[in-house]
């Protein structure tokens, strides 16, 4: 879990100038005792006591390491989930930094670089030896090797709770240790070795890896693709790759919304492709084309679209599945190619083109696009949480802890008039992409506040004839699923800066929801996903939170249409607690414009969750039930003390964390969640200020949801009773302390790599379809 640090900054200048002196001199004895560093090249090598990098090592890794080094988050850069990752090292470089006044030189594993040597020039130092490949420079001179020896010879202290001398803020600062660095690196921080803050390897664990590392930490023989796998991803590269210009259109599309997915086929479901752009045609090597965003200018006379093999380790907080079949190809023809229209030509690259899709795909029918995207829709939403950037960072404190999400039905959404209204309209639109890393913020989101206002009253008259022409607002109007698909109804949880979207309605009825149709999905998709830049400055970061705001205001409108009229206002206003009067202003401006007939049947007063009950009987044939806490090893007696949970809100629940995994033997896992609640969401600072512990309220899941956990709970199923009677009664910090004395298995726990494998386990036995390696980043030290 990396080389973690909180760092004085009184003392700075000085501080720099004896590690670079010291660099120096302890660079020149490391160059006197094992030669020159030379950037170390992958090459696939056996070694002669037969360690197997993908059988052996990469499963150590895989349990101990890169629960803390993957993704962008991971500390020091150091990307362990795959070998190019372990050669590329470590950065003194943050990815996740809000403050920039400038755009950060982009540092994507397997695209900003291609060798080590331009890995080095970019500032990133070995962690691996790169002197002569002898036994003793393989261990005295490899960070990983001395940071695994330092944990081994310093173990974790005996006590429950580590000193405050541990550092595990979100936003920490980091101590990335070059090797000339080391030695006063363990003199000062013996604690601190690999893995940080938990507790050191098995011993079977540590000599595998020490040996693999002593002999020069080889990569092993390249695995090979099978003959059957390689055909069927040429067929699917000839399909993408159509030269008449309708082709290429629809393909773009395709690319710019598939970019992040792991691409997955029915010949090897367990081998994961990337959809990238390339210079080369099928039947030729990739010649990657990276860019900024996927639709930023390829500078090539024609782009081809390839399908590259990622060597990765799934980890569950970037994880996208996406599977390529046979059903899936023939969606598409229905959608893009046996429906009649015309491609005129091919649209520019040019940013204000480009960053808005209405503009670049007009000429695609409405319709389809809705349907491509409604497909798998809980992929499409999940795109804007783990997409590019693993933590949702900027975007996600501009959602609630725990909503649900409905679509307009797509019969609604595929006439000419549709199409016709968007391309009017496509000019109020523009998405803050166009402007890029900006450094003019404010005077840019009046522009877009501008834009959305008149989108929002040409929207209003334009709902406001359609709905006339269909008679009524009715149930009708939210997609069905077409009676089979899952998609149609999502939950998302927020968890703090991460998210996670699961299909069905979970947990009990929640605050707000959305309903989203074409244009708003397809804005959420270009702002948060093909048009957001981790790499940014603070400025496109700010612009782009601040327009997502007009984003779920829209989507929660729409539902709100769906209540009776002297409903909407309560609760509006209840929503927007203590929000800016401009926000309010805002938010009646939509519904002034639009008077429409609801004929929904309500019988009670208390329509929001009524109108919730009609959703869930709409939607019944395809609700997913799989997180329900339903368990034939359970009692009822047992299953209604857990559903209890559900019931406790205010201060009891102050004291937990967001996301909490519960392991009972012999029953599963469940996923204790803390939905923490807010007056509004409307303003990007100061979220403490707008809490209101008091209507906090939790959820139990069956099984796992999130990819972040904070604490670990081991529970006995006679005891789960106890469990639940010890949470709704929580009173104190001394209280929740009791309950992990109890039932808690800490970060320094001798048994917690064994929970960790066990909860891993049942991940993938249980939920094979988006498991993959937790991150242990946002345990707590409590």
């Amino acid at each position: 879990m990396g080389f973690i640090r909180s760092c004085s900054r009184s003392s700075l200048v000085l501080l720099s100038l004896l590690v670079i002196g010291c660099s120096m001199i302890g660079g020149s004895l490391w160059d006197q005792r094992y030669g020159k560093p030379q950037a170390r090249e992958y090459v696939p090598q056996h070694t002669s006591t037969g360690i197997d990098y993908h059988a052996d090592v990469q499963q150590v890794f895989e349990q101990r390491c890169i629960v803390c080094h993957a993704c962008y988050d991971a500390p020091c850069q150091l990307k362990l989930e795959s070998f190019k990752g372990l050669l590329r090292g470590a950065s003194t470089e943050k990815v996740y930094d809000g403050s920039r006044l400038l755009a950060a030189n982009l540092t994507r594993l397997f695209e900003d670089a291609t060798t080590t040597q331009e890995w080095r020039d970019k500032g990133f130092f070995p962690v691996l030896n790169e002197r002569l490949n002898m036994t003793e420079a393989n261990i005295e001179g490899s960070v990983m090797a001395r940071m695994l020896m330092l944990k081994q010879q310093h173990p974790l202290p005996k006590m429950a709770i580590l000193p405050e001398s541990f550092t595990f803020d979100l936003n920490r600062d980091q101590q990335c240790p070059k090797l000339e660095q080391l030695e006063r690196y363990e003199k000062n921080y013996p604690l601190w070795g690999m893995p940080y803050g938990l507790p050191g390897l098995e011993q079977d664990e540590y000599n595998l890896l020490m040996r693999w590392l002593a002999e020069g930490a080889q990569p092993g023989p390249a695995k090979k693709m099978d003959a059957q796998l390689e055909a069927v991803i040429a067929d699917w590269e000839s399909f993408l790759n159509g030269d008449d210009i309708k082709s290429q259109l629809v393909n773009r599309y395709l690319f710019e919304h598939l970019f992040l997915a792991h691409v997955y086929f029915d010949a090897a479901p367990q081998h994961y492709f990337r959809l990238v752009r390339s210079s080369t045609p099928p039947g030729e090597p990739i010649q990657r084309i990276s860019t900024r965003r996927p639709f930023d200018d390829p500078n090539v006379e024609r782009v081809y679209y390839r399908f590259w093999r990622d060597p990765s380790t799934i980890v569950a907080k970037n994880f996208l599945p996406y599977a390529l079949n046979s059903a899936r190809r023939s969606k598409w023809q229905t959608w893009f190619y046996e429906t009649e229209y015309q491609v005129s030509k091919l649209p520019s690259y040019h940013p204000d083109t480009a960053a808005n899709p209405f503009a670049t795909f007009m000429e695609l029918p409405v319709g389809s696009r809705y349907r491509f995207l409604l497909d798998e829709a809980q992929f499409t939403i999940m795109n804007f949480i783990k997409g590019p950037v693993c933590r949702g960072q900027v975007a996600l404190n501009v959602i609630q802890d725990h909503f649900w999400v409905f679509f307009v039905d797509p019969k609604l959404m595929s006439s000419e008039l549709d199409a016709m209204f968007l391309a009017q309209n496509s000019s109020h639109l523009q998405l803050p992409a166009s402007v890029g890393s900006t450094l003019l913020p404010m005077t840019n989101w009046s522009r877009y506040s501008s834009l959305q206002k008149d989108y929002l009253v040409a929207k209003a008259n334009y709902v406001q004839e359609k709905v006339e022409r269909q008679g009524a607002v009715t149930l009708d109007m939210i997609w069905d699923g077409d009676g089979n698909n899952q998609n149609a109804a999502l939950t998302v949880f927020r968890h703090s800066d991460s998210a996670s979207v699961n299909q069905g309605l979970i947990g009990q009825n929640p605050k707000t929801a959305w309903v989203i149709g074409y244009p708003l999905l397809e804005r959420i998709h270009y702002l948060l996903v093909a048009g957001f830049d981790v790499y940014g400055n603070l400025s496109h970061q700010l612009l782009s939170r601040l327009y997502m705001d007009f984003l779920r205001m829209e989507g929660e409108i729409t539902f709100l249409d769906m209540l009776p009229p002297e409903t909407r206002q309560a609760e509006l206003t209840f929503w927007y607690r203590n929000a800016e009067k401009e926000v309010h202003e805002y938010l009646d401006l939509y519904q002034k414009n639009l008077h429409v007939k609801n004929a929904i049947p309500y019988k009670t007063d208390q329509h929001k969750a009524e109108l919730f009950g009609m959703l869930k009987a709409h939607l019944q044939p395809v609700l997913d039930r799989q997180h329900d806490i339903v368990s034939t090893r359970l009692p009822k007696a047992t299953q209604d003390a857990l559903n209890k949970l559900h019931a406790v809100s205010g201060e009891p629940i102050s004291f937990l964390p967001q996301t909490t995994f519960i392991r009972v033997p012999d029953v599963g896992v469940f996923t204790l969640l803390h939905n923490n609640a807010y007056t509004n969401l409307s303003s990007l600072f100061r979220e403490e200020h707008r809490r209101v512990p008091a209507e906090d309220d939790i959820t139990l899941v069956r099984g796992i949801i999130g990819a972040y956990p904070n604490a670990f709970m081991l529970v006995d199923k006679k005891q789960l009773p106890d469990f639940v009677a010890r949470v709704q009664q929580l009173t104190s910090e001394a209280d929740y302390q009791a309950l992990r004395d109890r039932y808690g298995i800490r970060r320094t726990d001798p048994d917690f790599w064994q929970i960790s494998d066990e909860i891993h386990a049942y991940y993938h036995a249980t939920q094979p379809n988006d498991a993959g390696i937790l991150d242990y980043n946002r345990l707590e030290n409590r």
